[in-house]
């Protein structure tokens, strides 16, 4: 201090001798040291497969990260999040990812480390969304082979740069897989994954199990009996028939999809799904856009073609829309709908639509299949009903003051729907009716 002082005494003496006049003294305060908080600390990591080598890598890495955090001095270790899915482009399935995020949130840790962009996303618009997210928090990502902070000037042009890198690798991977299976497609090869009722697979190939084979037959010949899938979803249920998962409770969709499948008289249709976006991964019917291959006798069968066909041709009858032909009568029946029985009878007298059932703003409606699949190109002037009030004049004009389903289902055959006006065609020949409704 006292040479210090000295230093500054002999400098203003010799300014003052020299005329250089008085300067401004200037004492140096450092920064007072505040007792800082540690840092909450976290990671990141993602593997593509459950393979035993990608399982055990994940392992290490939750190990390393663990010790890593622990061990530097003023971090706190705040977990460590994992997830094991085939792609990085989607945030669909990763639970682990999305375990990170809520944490985040609730504002659980401080700063999150990860091995590299590619393993949070190799969608780039994602990892740029996770970054500015975690960001807006006050959450800095630290990745480690990019060496980048997110909290970095130059951070999102960095991360830009290696996530494109990431996402163009994804799309070549892509597309080099979906050339390999369209390849086996031409040549009519494909490898069975899952089982289901009637087969297992067994290497690579479908075998039947005896006892839910006759569970398949036994659906076939209730369809070709006259049963809907609902009778048959029944029927199952009380009779303590059970799913091929071990469940009491059938779905009728299931059922409908079991009645179309042709793996069932032993053939198999190729490639009846697509993806169109490798970034999306949402796979789309395939109802023409893509070529499609059908192998004859792969694998042994459950029901004959001749049931098959059967049953096919039975769906397109019941499925079939009502129809006014020129003589004003009805060109086929379809008495197959579904558990309402006006679906059966409510015909579009603009277009020959069925009706379909609808909740609207808390009251059933039946409108025209056509126009709300379609639109008004398709069918102009169809009517909205609402189901009391056919209800109600079925009470009146038909059932004699009391509504019964059954007295309905015995004596209409259809109910013709104009703008204005319900014309009842009944069942007994030539007998029709006209209601007029505003």
């Amino acid at each position: 201090m006292v040479r210090r002082e000295g230093f500054w005494l002999l400098r203003l003496f010799l300014m003052d001798e020299m005329g250089w006049g008085v300067v401004k003294k200037i004492y140096y305060i450092p920064v007072k040291k505040e007792n800082m908080e540690p840092l909450r600390v976290a990671a990141y990591c993602r593997v593509s497969t459950k393979k035993e080598t990608q399982l055990a890598s994940l392992a290490h890495q939750i190990m390393a990260y663990t010790e890593q955090i622990s061990d530097h001095p003023g971090w706190v270790f705040s977990g460590v999040f994992w997830d094991c899915v085939r792609s990085g482009l989607r945030k669909k399935g990763r639970n682990g990812l999305k375990h990170m995020l809520e944490s985040a949130t609730e504002g659980k840790f401080d700063y999150i480390i990860t091995k590299s962009a590619k393993r949070v996303s190799r969608n780039t618009v994602e990892l740029l969304q996770i970054m500015r997210y975690l960001k807006e928090r006050g959450i800095q990502m630290y990745f480690e082979f990019e060496n980048v902070n997110s909290f970095d000037p130059d951070a999102e042009a960095a991360i830009t740069l290696s996530g494109a890198m990431g996402q163009e690798e994804s799309r070549n991977l892509s597309e080099n897989i979906q050339w390999g299976i369209q390849r086996k497609f031409e040549e009519g090869l494909f490898s069975y994954y899952k089982h289901f009722m009637g087969y297992r697979c067994v290497e690579g190939e479908l075998v039947i199990v005896p006892e839910q084979a006759k569970k398949v037959r036994l659906i076939f010949e209730l369809y070709l009996k006259g049963y809907t899938f609902s009778q048959i979803k029944k029927y199952l249920e009380d009779n303590g028939i059970k799913t091929v998962t071990g469940k009491e409770v059938w779905s009728a969709n299931v059922i409908q999809q079991m009645l179309k499948n042709e793996k069932y008289k032993g053939d198999i249709m190729l490639q009846k799904t697509f993806t169109e976006d490798y970034l999306n991964g949402i796979r789309k019917k395939n109802v023409g856009q893509r070529t499609r291959y059908y192998v004859k006798g792969s694998h042994p069968a459950i029901i004959s073609s001749e049931i098959f066909d059967k049953v096919q041709a039975e769906m397109l009858n019941r499925a079939r829309l009502l129809r006014i032909a020129d003589d004003n009568q009805i060109s086929s029946g379809n008495r197959y709908s579904s558990k309402y029985l006006l679906s059966n009878l409510l015909v579009c007298g603009d277009c020959g639509g069925g009706f379909r059932r609808r909740t609207e703003r808390g009251k059933i409606v039946w409108r025209c299949g056509t126009r709300m699949e379609k639109g008004k190109a398709e069918c102009k002037n169809s009517s909205t009903l609402n189901d009391q009030y056919v209800r109600d004049i079925l009470r009146e004009v038909v059932c004699n003051g009391e509504y019964g389903e059954n007295v309905v289902k015995d004596r209409v055959k259809r109910i013709d729907v104009y703008e204005k006006q319900l014309i009842i065609c009944y069942a007994e020949k030539e007998k029709y009716q006209k209601c007029e409704f505003e």
